[in-house]
C-alpha cells in the first residue's frame, strides 16, 4: 500500500483547512439521527460550566457534533413523528452576574439565525421531556460522557442525574442506549472534519518538531511540555487534545505519564505524546527522541524494532482492510525484535502473571499471559475526531473494516521497566523466563519508545497527515544535535 505523505499534499490541504462545519452540516447530521431512531425522540446533554474553570470548557463530543453550539448547560430535544422533526436547543437564561465572569451568552434569537435551531430555555428541559416519555414515546439518550472509555464509571453526570429523576418520575419510561448509534454516525468524517483533523495534525507535528531542536540535558518534563504546547497555541490551537504525556528515562515506560518536574538526563530518551485540539478536532502524537544528540545502542535498537512495526502496520491499511490486519502484523515485528533482543524466550512463550497485571483480553486460556505483555501492553491503532479516542467505521461499523474518509492513528511501543519482573508469582515458568531475560532487561532497562502517526483513508489512499514531525532517526538525530551543541 502506498502512504502519501502530508508533504506532498500541503497545496491542496492549505485550502481545505480553512473550512470549518457548516450549519447545513449539522442539519444533515440531525437528519441522519432522526432516521435511524425512527418515530421517537433523541435527548442529548452538552457540557456542565466547570466549577473551577480549570480544565478549561469544552463541548461534549456528541453534543457538538449534532449541534455545534458551544456554550456550557445546555441540552438537545429531538422528537420524529411521521416522518417529521423538529429540534430544539434549551438553554441557559442570561444572568447579569455571570455574564460579568464568563461573557454574554447568545440570546434565542442569535441561536436561531446562527445554527438553525430553534431554542428555548432549561426551565421548559423537564416538563418537554416528562411529555414526551408520558406519551409512551421512546426516548434515545445520547450520553455526556468525554469518551466511551469512561460511560461505565461516569455515574455522577449530569445526565446521568436526569435520568435517574426521570426513571423515578415515569418508571415505565422506555428508554433507548442512543451511543452505537451515535458511534456509527461519527465514525465516517467528513471531507470538512477531515480538514480539521489534518489542521491538528499539522500544528501537532510543527510543535514535536520545535521541541526536537531546543531539548538539551537537565531540562524538566514540564518545560518540554511548555514549549510543545506553546508552539501548537502559536499557530491557533485551541489547547490540548488530552492531557499531554512527557516521560523521560524510566517515566518513558509508564504510558500515561503526566509531566513532572524530573529533568531528562544524558543517555536517556524522553516520550513526548502531546498533540493539540483545533476548532473541536484532536491530533494525538507521539514522539521519542535521545535527550542528546544519539540515541544509546540500546535505545536505537528498541525504535528501529517500533518504527519496522508501525510501517508493517502501514502497509496494510487500504478501504476494505479487517480491523485486525495491521496490528497483527506489527505484532509479528514486535514479537520477533523481543526474541532478537532476548527480552522473550520465544514468540509464543508465556509467564504466571500476579493478580490484574494481565486482563482477560491478552490472558492464555490457562491464565498464563504472553511474554511479550511484559514489554507492550496498548492496543496500537484508534480513531481520532471530536474526541482523541473517536468512533472510527473499522471499530463502530459492521463489518469492522477500514474505509474512506477514517482518521486514526497507529502506535506501537516497546517498555522495558526497571522492575518489570517485580511481583511475579515465583513458579517454574517465570524462574525459566527470568533467568533468560534478566540480563536483557537490564541492559535495555528504563527505555520505553512509542511511535504515534496521524492517519486519513481519502480516495484510497493511506495519508500520514503527522509527517511533518521527524520520525526517522537519522531525521531526529539532526535536530538533536542542533540543540545538545546551542
Amino acid at each position: 500500500m502506498r502512504i502519501v505523505s502530508v508533504l506532498s499534499l500541503l497545496t491542496v490541504v492549505a485550502v481545505e483547512l480553512s473550512a470549518q462545519i457548516p450549519v447545513t452540516e449539522y442539519a444533515a447530521r440531525r437528519d441522519s439521527l432522526a432516521a435511524r431512531v425512527g418515530d421517537g425522540a433523541v435527548l442529548a446533554f452538552g457540557r456542565r460550566e466547570p466549577v473551577n474553570h480549570w480544565p478549561p470548557f469544552y463541548q461534549n463530543p456528541h453534543f457538538r457534533y449534532l449541534t455545534g453550539f458551544l456554550e456550557s448547560n445546555a441540552a438537545f430535544v429531538m422528537t420524529r413523528t411521521k416522518g417529521r422533526t423538529e429540534a430544539t436547543l434549551f438553554v441557559e437564561k442570561p444572568n447579569a452576574r455571570t455574564a460579568l465572569y464568563l461573557g454574554d451568552r447568545k440570546t434565542l434569537a442569535e441561536i436561531g439565525t446562527e445554527l438553525g435551531l430553534r431554542a428555548r430555555f432549561n426551565d421548559d428541559l423537564v416538563h418537554v421531556v416528562d411529555s414526551l416519555v408520558a406519551a409512551g414515546i421512546p426516548l434515545h439518550v445520547v450520553p455526556d460522557a468525554q469518551s466511551n472509555e469512561f460511560i461505565g464509571r461516569d455515574s455522577l453526570s449530569y445526565q446521568q442525574a436526569f435520568i435517574a429523576g426521570l426513571r423515578q418520575r415515569h418508571p415505565k419510561a422506555r428508554l433507548v442506549n442512543a451511543t452505537p448509534t451515535m458511534d456509527a454516525l461519527r465514525a465516517r468524517k467528513s471531507e470538512a472534519e477531515l480538514a480539521l483533523v489534518t489542521k491538528a495534525a499539522e500544528v501537532s507535528a510543527r510543535a514535536h518538531d520545535e521541541v526536537m531542536r531546543v531539548i538539551r540535558p537537565g531540562m524538566r518534563e514540564s518545560e518540554i511540555q511548555a514549549v510543545m504546547e506553546a508552539t501548537y497555541r502559536k499557530h491557533g490551537a485551541d489547547g490540548p487534545g488530552y492531557s499531554s504525556i512527557v516521560g523521560s528515562g524510566g517515566n518513558s515506560t509508564i504510558l500515561h505519564w503526566p509531566a513532572s518536574s524530573r529533568e531528562a538526563k544524558s543517555g536517556e530518551v524522553v516520550l513526548m505524546d502531546v498533540a493539540a485540539y483545533f476548532d473541536g478536532y484532536s491530533a494525538d502524537i507521539t514522539r521519542t527522541v535521545p535527550v542528546d544528540g544519539t540515541y544509546t545502542p540500546e535505545a536505537r535498537a528498541i525504535y528501529e524494532i517500533v518504527l519496522e512495526s508501525q510501517k508493517a502496520a502501514e502497509r496494510q491499511i487500504k478501504p476494505g482492510t479487517a480491523r485486525n490486519t495491521p496490528s497483527d502484523s506489527a505484532y509479528v515485528v514486535l514479537k520477533d525484535g523481543l526474541v532478537r533482543l532476548g527480552l522473550i524466550e520465544s514468540a509464543t512463550a508465556s509467564f504466571d502473571p500476579p493478580f490484574g497485571l494481565c486482563p482477560g483480553t491478552w490472558a492464555n486460556k490457562d491464565g498464563s499471559c504472553p511474554q511479550w505483555y511484559l514489554y507492550i501492553y496498548h492496543g496500537f491503532i484508534h480513531g481520532i475526531g471530536l474526541d482523541v479516542h473517536d468512533p472510527s467505521q473499522f471499530g463502530n461499523v459492521p463489518g469492522n473494516l477500514f474505509g474512506n474518509h477514517d482518521a486514526f492513528t497507529i502506535e506501537p511501543g516497546i517498555y522495558v521497566r526497571e522492575k518489570v519482573f517485580a511481583d511475579l508469582p515465583d513458579t517454574p515458568r517465570n524462574r525459566a523466563m527470568i533467568a533468560h531475560a534478566r540480563a536483557a532487561a537490564t541492559k535495555y532497562k528504563n527505555v520505553g519508545v512509542r511511535i504515534e502517526d496521524d492517519y486519513i483513508l481519502k480516495d484510497g489512499k493511506l495519508i500520514r497527515i503527522s509527517a511533518l514531525a521527524p520520525r526517522e532517526i537519522a531525521e531526529i538525530e539532526a535536530l538533536r544535535k542542533k540543540a545538545v551543541v546551542q
